[in-house]
């Protein structure tokens, strides 16, 4: 196959067959190679397209820009528990002091007085902060986190994840996205 214009830049925004990203962060996307594999093993359906051709001897198509799955995949409702997910939870930010600097996590109840590596007790905290508090329980070390940490729905990390619209958005997706975000000419 060859390639009139480098598609590398130009990946597919996958939807759910109500129409809806899979997920918003990380935004899902597809490469232009994976989207139209998709489409020839008819596991999707064009929504929107690139000006981009990919191209054989045989066959040219336009890119998908927007692709929609044909089988609704129902999404989980509780994602998994990572450190990524754990500040995306806190909307990357201490819990302690609010900066978005520096982020490690800090268990409220130490591992050493029992506390366990859970949502409920695992919270984002930049690296001045977490040192502070140390082994301490919150009480002892009068550093409370501004709020109660709590296991999310991947609702509610959608929700947050709307607050940090990723830095490449195409004019063909933002029908299905909702950021409020100005595009670039």
């Amino acid at each position: 196959m060859t390639i009139a214009v480098s598609p590398d830049g130009l990946p597919a925004l996958v939807l759910n067959a109500d129409y809806r990203p899979l997920s918003y962060y990380p935004l899902s996307l597809w490469s232009w190679q994976d989207a139209i594999k998709a489409v020839f093993l008819d596991r999707v359906n064009i929504v929107a397209e690139y000006d981009q051709r990919v191209s054989s001897p045989t066959f040219s198509m336009k890119l998908p820009s927007v692709v929609c799955l044909k089988s609704y995949v129902k999404p989980s409702r509780y994602p998994a528990f990572t450190r990524f997910n754990v500040f995306l939870r806190d909307r990357f930010q201490c819990q302690y002091c609010g900066t978005d600097q520096d982020l490690t996590f800090d268990h409220v109840v130490p591992r050493h007085c029992g506390g366990a590596t859970t949502w409920e007790n695992v919270v984002a905290a930049c690296s001045p902060c977490n040192l502070r508090k140390g082994g301490l329980l919150t009480s002892q070390a009068k550093m409370f986190p501004r709020q109660t940490p709590f296991q999310p729905t991947v609702h509610d990390l959608h929700k947050n994840g709307r607050l940090f619209p990723p830095n490449y958005l195409h004019e063909s997706w933002m029908d299905y996205l909702y950021w409020d975000v100005e595009l670039e000419p």
